[in-house]
């Protein structure tokens, strides 16, 4: 399915590729925070109460979705995708395996019974013709469920890398990848198409001992800088310790060590349906607010 719509290019999307296939075969020692998210959207599957029958694990790395599939509901048949071959190549076994890119998904309209996405859609160039091919992809009166990385996210890093920039070489350049805000979000699954949007907000912080260890993690779950503009010079050994002198300036527990936040946004949206509750049209009710109040 092409993606046709005109957009600005921000995220290098073969860059990301080869992060993933980079980290692929020591994936399993950075999952914490895919793990994290996943357990928030199987949450939401279990107050769904509904069964699926084929289910698209889109950004799904190592399968992991389908191991922690909760066991109160029916195991459905999963397709895994993902934009890395190795990375993929690592997920379940026995389930359907595609490599693709999430800006041009390959699936026939009306297919699927379910997507979900964990973790991976702050990477698209253009969010909502993602989310317009989801839409067409799934079944009226389909599920998408995704958590998302939001715009508090790594901020204590990007203030750091921004002030020791500024401090050594008088300039700042692009260093931590932009996030959408909660109600960006939330407009973006309604532009794409989908219906009864409903999203919250919640907060991972993870403590560290220095900056290393959090760019370590980083590299790990292949979420380093993919940013067009980002700069080509490699940062020094001198930069990154005084990036972390800053950071133990301005960001520490009360146990001294360095706070790095995760905002994950977790949503869920529907493909519109005729049986599905509307909102009243202005006008229409048929109980005024002050008749309301007083029953």
């Amino acid at each position: 399915m092409a993606n046709c719509m005109s957009h600005p290019v921000i995220f290098n999307r073969k860059l990301l590729a080869k992060n993933r296939s980079r980290i692929a075969g020591s994936f399993q020692n950075f999952d914490f925070l895919l793990e994290n998210a996943l357990g928030r959207l199987t949450d939401r599957l279990l107050d769904l109460s509904r069964s699926f029958e084929l289910v698209l694990n889109l950004g799904a790395r190592n399968g992991m979705l389908e191991k922690i599939w909760p066991k109160e509901l029916k195991t459905p048949k999963f397709i895994h995708a993902d934009i890395s071959e190795k990375m993929i190549g690592d997920a379940v076994n026995h389930a359907a395996r595609v490599v693709c890119d999430e800006e041009f998904l390959p699936f026939a309209p009306n297919s699927l019974d379910a997507v979900v996405s964990c973790l991976s859609c702050h990477w698209a160039n253009d969010l909502p013709g993602v989310l317009k091919q989801i839409t067409e992809t799934l079944k009226p009166d389909s599920l998408f469920l995704v958590s998302i990385l939001g715009g508090q996210t790594l901020f204590e890093l990007r203030e750091v890398l921004s002030a020791a920039e500024l401090e050594l070489k008088g300039g700042i350049s692009p260093r931590v990848s932009p996030f959408a805000t909660l109600q960006d979000f939330a407009h973006l699954m309604q532009r794409g198409g989908l219906a009864l949007p409903v999203a919250d907000t919640d907060t991972v912080v993870v403590s560290y001992n220095n900056i290393f260890e959090l760019m370590r993690d980083l590299r790990g779950m292949g979420e380093t800088n993919i940013l067009i503009e980002r700069s080509r010079i490699p940062a020094t050994k001198a930069f990154f310790l005084r990036a972390n002198q800053i950071y133990q300036e301005r960001f520490v527990d009360r146990k001294g060590k360095l706070k790095a936040t995760f905002e994950i946004f977790t949503g869920t949206a529907w493909t519109p349906h005729p049986s599905q509750q509307k909102p009243l049209r202005p006008g229409s009710a048929k109980l005024s607010l002050r008749e309301a109040l007083n029953n």
